[in-house]
């Protein structure tokens, strides 16, 4: 009975291989590190347009009351107005 070795087998590595691989980890963390640069750079722009909106979105609801008060002043006067001129052709007449 032959008993299976489990050891692995050794793989030859020249200084090159190894240079190479040290190059390709480099790189890989200098791109992990700008991709994490730009991803907080974008959350930090996204944060700014989502303040932005809600400025924007408080305004405009604002500006929603302001028309509808003014609606309402228009068609007071212009009732005030009606009955004035009804008034004013009792008058006339």
């Amino acid at each position: 009975m032959s008993t299976t070795s489990l050891q692995e087998p050794e793989l030859p590595m020249t200084v090159d291989d190894f240079s190479a691989l040290e190059e390709r980890v480099l790189r890989a963390v200098e791109l992990v590190k700008t991709e994490r640069a730009a991803r907080a750079e974008a959350e930090q722009t996204a944060e700014l347009f989502r303040k932005e909106a809600e400025e924007k979105s408080a305004e405009l609801q604002h500006v929603r009351e302001q028309v509808r008060t003014f609606e309402r002043e228009r068609d007071q006067v212009r009732k005030r107005v009606e009955k004035l001129l009804k008034q004013v052709d009792e008058i006339a007449s």
